[in-house]
C-alpha cells in the first residue's frame, strides 16, 4: 500500500531528483527547477516504509514535478489522478500543473488529467556555436555587492519583480559571480545572469536579461545575450533560456543570439470533481 507524507528535507529526495533531471530529454528551466520548486511543499510516496517517488505542489496548487520509479507496484497514471482530483489528504487542494515537453512522462500524466492547458513559456537552447559578426560584444561587467540596490531597483522598475525576493535573488548571484550590468554614463540600462548549476544539469548555464524599457528596440537585448553566450562557451557550458510565450521582443533577440525554442513550459489546468 502507498503512503504520503511531507517530506522535511529535500536531502530525503535528492537521489530521485538526479533520477528525475536524467529522465529529461532537454535541460530543465533552471527558475522553474532551482528557483521556484525549492520553496513548493514536497510530498514523498513510501511503499512499505521505502520511498519510490515524490511530488512538490506550490502555494498556487500547482504541481511543479512528479515522479515515481519504475520499480513499484503502484501505478503513476492511477496515484496521479488520486492527486489530481483531490482525493489526498496529505497534499490537499490541486488546481494544475506545469510542465515542459522535455518531461514526457510527467507531461503525458497532466495531458490524462488536464480539462485545459496553454503555453507559459518557450524554453531555448544553443544547438550550435554561433559565428562571430565582427561587431564589437557589448561590454558586461561583473556585478558587486555595493551595487545591489542598483540591480533591485532597476527590476523593480523595469519588470516589476517584488523587491524583497530580488535582494535575495541578486545577493545570491552577485557572491556566486554570475551578475553582470551594462552600465552607460553611470546608468544601468541592462542586466545580465548567466547562472551555474551546482548538480543535475552541470553541462549548462542559464541566461537571464533585462532591458531598461527606455532602451528597449535598440538592439540592446541582442547584444547582452550574445556576450552571456560567450561567457558560457568560454566555460565551455550550452547555454538555455526562457521567455514568456508573448513576449515577443524577447524571442526575437534571442534567437539572433542563436537560441532555439525547441521545448516548451505548458500551464495545465485540471478538472475539479
Amino acid at each position: 500500500m502507498l503512503e504520503i507524507k511531507p517530506v522535511e528535507s529535500l536531502e530525503e529526495i535528492s537521489h530521485l531528483k538526479q533520477e528525475y533531471f536524467a529522465q529529461s530529454t532537454s535541460p530543465l528551466d533552471g527558475m522553474w527547477h532551482f528557483g521556484f520548486v525549492p520553496m513548493s511543499a514536497h510530498f514523498g510516496f513510501y511503499e512499505q516504509e521505502t520511498l519510490v517517488g515524490y511530488c512538490c505542489v506550490n502555494c498556487e496548487g500547482y504541481i511543479l514535478q512528479f515522479y515515481l520509479t519504475t520499480d513499484v507496484k503502484t501505478d503513476a497514471k492511477e496515484l496521479f489522478t488520486l492527486i489530481t482530483e483531490q482525493n489526498s489528504a496529505v497534499i490537499g487542494n490541486v488546481t494544475g500543473a506545469f510542465v515542459s515537453t522535455a518531461e514526457p512522462q510527467y507531461l503525458s500524466l497532466c495531458l490524462d488529467n488536464s480539462s485545459a492547458y496553454k503555453v507559459n513559456a518557450l524554453m531555448y537552447k544553443q544547438e550550435k556555436l554561433t559565428t562571430k559578426s565582427g561587431a564589437p560584444e557589448l561590454e558586461l561587467q561583473l556585478a558587486g555587492l555595493e551595487q545591489l540596490n542598483a540591480f533591485v531597483e532597476f527590476a523593480v522598475t523595469n519588470i516589476g519583480a517584488p523587491k524583497q525576493w530580488l535582494l535575495s535573488y541578486f545577493g545570491n548571484l552577485i557572491n556566486r559571480k554570475e551578475l553582470f550590468g551594462y552600465w552607460k554614463e553611470g546608468k544601468l540600462l541592462a542586466s545580465g545572469e548567466c547562472r551555474l548549476f551546482d548538480e543535475y544539469q552541470t553541462d549548462f548555464a542559464d541566461l537571464g536579461m533585462i532591458v531598461a524599457e527606455s532602451e528597449r528596440g535598440q538592439g540592446i537585448a541582442t547584444q547582452v545575450l550574445h556576450r552571456l553566450v560567450s561567457l558560457a562557451n568560454q566555460r565551455g557550458l550550452t547555454p538555455i533560456c526562457s521567455t514568456e510565450s508573448g513576449n515577443v521582443g524577447a524571442q526575437k533577440a534571442i534567437k539572433r543570439a542563436g537560441l532555439e525554442p525547441l521545448n516548451r513550459i505548458i500551464q495545465i489546468e485540471f478538472d475539479r470533481k
